[in-house]
């Protein structure tokens, strides 16, 4: 049986010890509780991923995760708190973590604590890119592209909500591919495809699906998840 933790927002996190038989309610001290740092992590892999990989990866990690030691739903609290921590939205990962009286000893959801003082340890993987990811080569998406600027297809009404928090509607033809469309709202908007997550229905869309086959209904909101490149390394 796990102990209590006590995690005040700004005081230092305890277990109960509960090998302590005296009832003395001896504690040990796992550090100061530190709110969740907005910086992302930097690291290298050791073999270079591509993003469908880095997904694979991180996708394999949180299915089985559940099956460690600690408690589902806190590994599904940690999920969600990753998640938004890397679409830089800072407040909903803190918000999460306090919610689910999640423990930060370092500011980092790397190790981290629940209220029984179990321990969690997430790998740097889920939480942010390796700086030498592989880019997918779009030789394919192009070509597909250039096929669906030629196919019979249908106008359809799609509503898009950037993570930025702009909502956009824009016409497009049920044989257009997202990459196409990525790129389309690359020149309405800015954002680099590469920097472009999209996502109906919880179902992530890969860049050589056709808005036909998402089978996504005119009207129906496309969530748009804007990532930040990652930052080229200074040479000290």
């Amino acid at each position: 049986m796990g102990g209590c933790i006590s995690s005040p927002r700004d005081g230092n996190a305890t277990i109960a010890d509960p090998t302590d038989s005296s009832g003395a309610g001896q504690s040990v001290s796992i550090g100061k509780n530190q709110p969740l740092k907005c910086e992302k992590p930097k690291w290298k892999s050791d073999i270079p991923l591509t993003e469908g990989q880095l997904r694979s990866k991180r996708d394999e990690f949180w299915d089985t995760a559940p099956a460690f030691e600690g408690r589902k739903e806190i590994w599904d609290a940690l999920k969600a708190a990753a998640y938004a921590s890397e679409t830089n939205d800072h407040a909903l990962a803190q918000a999460i973590i306090d919610g689910a009286s999640i423990s930060l000893p370092n500011g980092t959801l790397m190790d981290c604590y629940d209220e029984l003082g179990n321990r969690y340890q997430l790998p740097v993987y889920v939480l942010s890119a390796p700086t030498n990811l592989i880019q997918e080569s779009s030789d394919t998406d192009t070509a597909t592209d250039t096929e669906s600027a030629s196919s019979n297809g249908t106008d359809i009404p799609i509503k898009f909500r950037l993570s930025t928090g702009k909502d956009m509607k824009l016409m497009v033809r049920t044989t257009d591919t997202v990459s196409r469309l990525k790129r389309r709202l690359h020149a309405e908007e800015g954002i680099e495809p590469s920097h472009q997550r999209w996502f109906f229905s919880g179902r992530l869309l890969s860049n050589k699906l056709r808005i036909e086959e998402a089978k996504i209904p005119k009207g129906f909101v496309v969530q748009v998840i804007v990532t930040e490149p990652n930052p080229t390394p200074v040479d000290s």
